[in-house]
């Protein structure tokens, strides 16, 4: 299930942030996206659509079934971004970018939400590590796929930089062909396993948190949800957690260039700092649901991150520099699925997951906002007001996770005391994992 899903979601992210990559390849001359905040502009309305359908999407889920409704997501914004390969202003640009806001929007809390239906609790952060890390591992790659499709300029009268559009889309449009036959349902609607099979993944998934059954999202509930303020507590530790993803994919390459390297050094020098990720975060999550605990190494990985974007912000060796967006990313990367497990693990009731996880997701577009705002033109090469924002991202993940653990371990101790008059999340012999 995971390995598919994976490759899915890893060209939602390429053709999210191939952006960057097609301005280093010569887009921002086309397209004049160097004229004030033309580049920030087009990178930043992609999140609006992409944060106001998250939930939207999370209804719609169920309603029309996985399969058709991610088919039809994964085909839509592949036909955009075949589209910005042929865009000639810098207006149309910003169009698509918001059409593909609106596509993805209801695509990255399904595939989360579907995946957080699967598992135990304590199973669920090693799946989720590996889903996004095989994810993030193939758009790792994008920079050398976009240097490799630009070596196309000229072919068919196109600029090198729009071969990068139009490649990645097309790859997407037969995704979601694919998607139509071999996307996974949830649990109680799946048709690849056996019928005892499908009855000891619901057993498991009763007997570890009682919400095997989904149950319908009324109006009632989501406003009941919506009062949870711990809801909203996954969100803004979420949005700190993307915000360094985002400004990495965004501005990697240019901030390599602007260290003295060459368009084509510059894009290949920004896969690299991918790879130790994989490592530290698959053993992060194996610790993590080893231990039935997530905060301590939540907030081991942001302190990684903060010392990765010190040394890129104020270190005076640009090899010292480069070598930060190593400890950024091995940082980074282990937080965001670190997040989804912990906010996962303390919900109960699927109606609830699916306001949960849209909720959540839709904050990781406030942090694209903030990586695509902070990070001005006119602080090119250095970015440092964009970077000083990033170290303090990770300060207030770290306090709004100690604020939350303080919460849960007060009702905790008070449910093994039975001073509580109703068990937690409405589900007896439930604890919330710190």
């Amino acid at each position: 299930m995971l390995p598919f899903l994976a490759l899915l979601f890893s060209f939602a992210i390429i053709d999210r942030i191939n952006l960057g990559a097609a301005r280093t390849a010569g887009m921002g001359v086309d397209l004049n996206l160097t004229v004030g905040a033309r580049y920030s502009i087009a990178t930043c309305l992609y999140f609006i659509p992409y944060i106001l359908l998250q939930l939207p999407g999370n209804y719609v889920l169920r309603k029309l079934g996985v399969r058709n409704w991610l088919t039809f997501l994964v085909v839509g914004w592949g036909a955009v971004q075949v589209g910005m390969g042929f865009v000639q202003t810098w207006g149309y640009l910003t169009f698509c970018r918001f059409l593909l806001g609106a596509f993805e929007a209801g695509f990255s809390p399904a595939l989360f939400f579907v995946i957080s239906t699967w598992y135990r609790r304590h199973e669920v952060y090693k799946r989720l590590a590996a889903f996004y890390l095989m994810s993030v591992t193939i758009g790792g790659f994008s920079p050398i796929l976009a240097y490799a499709l630009s070596l196309l300029d000229g072919r068919q009268g196109l600029a090198g930089w729009r071969w990068i559009f139009i490649i990645e889309g097309v790859i997407t449009l037969c995704l979601g062909v694919l998607c139509w036959f071999f996307v996974p349902d949830f649990p109680d609607k799946n048709q690849f396993l056996t019928a005892e099979q499908t009855a000891f993944v619901l057993k498991r998934v009763e007997e570890d948190r009682g919400d095997s059954v989904p149950d319908p999202l009324t109006w009632e509930k989501l406003w009941k949800y919506l009062g949870d303020w711990t809801l909203w507590s996954y969100g803004i530790m979420f949005m700190c957690s993307t915000l360094p993803a985002y400004a990495l994919a965004y501005f990697i390459s240019i901030i390599l260039k602007g260290m003295g390297w060459s368009t084509a050094a510059s894009l290949l020098l920004s896969a690299p700092p991918y790879g130790p990720a994989l490592i530290t975060s698959m053993l992060f999550s194996w610790l993590s649901d080893k231990t039935k605990h997530r905060g301590a190494f939540i907030i081991i990985q942001a302190l990684i991150c903060v010392v990765g974007v010190v040394l890129m912000a104020f270190a005076k060796s640009n090899s010292v520099r480069y070598f930060g967006t190593f400890l950024a990313n091995a940082g980074n990367a282990g937080t965001i699925p670190g997040i989804l497990a912990y906010s996962s693990n303390n919900v109960v009731s699927q109606s609830k997951k699916a306001v949960q996880s849209a909720l959540t997701i839709s904050f990781g577009g406030i942090g694209g906002i903030l990586a695509s705002t902070v990070f001005r033109e006119q602080d090119y090469p250095r970015y440092l007001p964009g970077l000083g924002v990033t170290i303090g991202s990770q300060v207030l993940l770290i306090l709004v996770y100690l604020a939350t653990c303080f919460h849960f371990n007060r009702l905790n101790r008070l449910t093994r005391e039975g001073k509580l008059s109703e068990p937690l999340e409405g589900q007896p012999g439930f604890l919330y994992t710190l």
